[in-house]
């Protein structure tokens, strides 16, 4: 029975391991509001190397470069506002989970949008072009059905 206890707890383990915040315990502030906001602020900001993962969640060098610029940023004395502004014009908009919805962020927010409508237009009329084809009710003239009746026939011996 302890075994399989055992066994249990070391799939979990496994299982939850990278759920784990990639935050060490040298990069957090000694303040805890301090490091409540950091941890605000890099949940929404985007790992540049990960593109999939907040800063918060990603072991990635860069992502823990960020971490501690936004912490050196917030000990500084710096509001949420100018922290966000100084990584967005270090990193661009990209860097945001959520960017917002301007001119140059477009593509990513309609791009999504536009291949699949793009992909469904292209299925479409793929599917209707084998339709029409199909069902056409083109007749042959009896020269093309002599034609086609030859050539089905199996040669004489």
């Amino acid at each position: 029975m302890r075994v399989r206890i055992t066994w249990i707890l070391i799939a979990l383990w496994a299982a939850l391991a990278p759920i784990a915040f990639a935050v060490e315990p040298d990069e957090m502030l000694p303040n805890a509001a301090q490091e409540a906001r950091a941890r605000a602020l890099t949940r929404d900001l985007r790992c540049v190397v990960c593109q999939n993962q907040s800063v918060d969640d990603s072991d990635a060098p860069l992502a823990k470069d960020i971490r501690v610029l936004v912490r050196e940023k917030i000990a500084q004395g710096q509001t949420d506002g100018q922290v966000l502004d100084f990584i967005v014009q270090r990193y661009g908009k990209f860097v945001l989970l959520n960017p917002p919805l301007e001119g140059d962020t477009m593509l990513i927010w309609i791009g999504p949008f536009a291949v699949f409508f793009l992909a469904l237009a292209i299925a479409a009329v793929h599917v209707l072009g084998r339709q029409a084809g199909a069902g056409s009710g083109q007749t042959l003239s009896d020269a093309e059905e002599r034609e086609v009746a030859m050539k089905l026939e199996p040669p004489a011996p």
